[in-house]
């Protein structure tokens, strides 16, 4: 029996920028190379502050020779996909780009299960795109193991029975998302606060050191090449009580991390790398808590 799922995923939006100067406008501002999204490549990148910390994160799609589709955050009442939409049109100045939010036009939907590649790609490269119907397939531009992102006009779930996924849903798919190590934009990152390469964005594509400038790459190129990452957000087993986010992690009577997403008995964390090692005891709360290092992640020599 296959093993193919897919849920649909309310809590992102899409926001469109069409016109002639879409790429270059992006180029400026987004830590990843948009120059290199096309119909059969998308990307995944963020938005930070001049100083380098995140704001938002995003994948980027070609919907036509025109125009290109944001993947974003949509927050609760809707507020984190306005305020990136008031960003990029403070942002956008005299470039000849125009922005409109589809939400209401697309289900954004999660494929993923030992089988979900199978029936949608050949080539399964992180971010490999193509046409589905009148939407767009891509591979999860992050890593390949968390199966595809789907972009489909509003009623046309009919295609997913078509590539043999069965309906699950949204905690189904976080719940592979943070046991393999992926970050939700602020569900796990901190607004203002968290730095990309502790939250794997190197690793995971969404980061690109040779593109030229960008808005906040100069303490990203700065982290990276000084090797200042001292904390890594990683996946976690938790035995016991689920910790509430923001929970310190301890190791003894020494902070070791915090708490950043549960789902079910996992969750992520942001790990003090020199805090934890073989005969770490760590608990949050009342929980004993268990690090795991998938495979694509990368930890300094002095921390593997």
């Amino acid at each position: 029996m296959s093993e193919s799922f897919y849920a649909v995923l309310n809590d992102r939006a899409v926001i469109r920028i069409s016109g002639p100067d879409r790429v270059s406008f992006l180029q400026g501002l987004v830590s990843n190379n948009i120059e290199t999204v096309s119909a059969t490549k998308s990307g995944y990148g963020a938005l930070l502050t001049p100083q380098g910390k995140f704001l938002f994160d995003f994948f980027v799609y070609q919907q036509d020779e025109d125009s290109l589709l944001i993947e974003c955050e949509r927050g609760e009442n809707g507020e984190r996909a306005a305020d990136l939409f008031k960003k990029l049109r403070m942002y956008k100045l005299r470039a000849k780009a125009e922005l409109a939010d589809v939400t209401d036009s697309y289900d954004v939907i999660a494929v993923f299960g030992k089988d979900a590649l199978t029936n949608l790609f050949d080539d399964t490269a992180p971010g490999t795109t193509g046409r589905i119907a009148d939407g767009i397939k891509a591979v999860d531009p992050r890593l390949s193991a968390m199966g595809a992102r789907v972009l489909l006009p509003k009623n046309s779930l009919a295609e997913m029975a078509a590539i043999g996924a069965a309906e699950s849903d949204a905690e189904s798919y976080h719940k592979l998302r943070v046991t393999l190590g992926l970050p939700n934009g602020s569900e796990e990152l901190e607004i203002e606060k968290s730095i990309l390469l502790e939250n794997g964005f190197e690793e995971l594509g969404g980061v690109d050191f040779k593109k030229g400038c960008y808005m906040g790459q100069e303490l990203t190129a700065r982290t990276k090449y000084r090797g200042l990452v001292r904390k890594r957000l990683l996946p976690i087993a938790i035995d016991g009580p689920a910790p509430e986010t923001g929970t310190l992690i301890m190791n003894g009577d020494k902070e070791a991390g915090t708490i950043r997403s549960v789902h079910g008995s996992a969750g992520l964390a942001l790990i003090r790398l020199e805090r934890v090692g073989e005969d770490a005891d760590l608990v949050a709360g009342d929980a004993k808590i268990t690090i795991s290092v998938p495979d694509w992640v990368k930890l300094p020599e002095t921390a593997a």
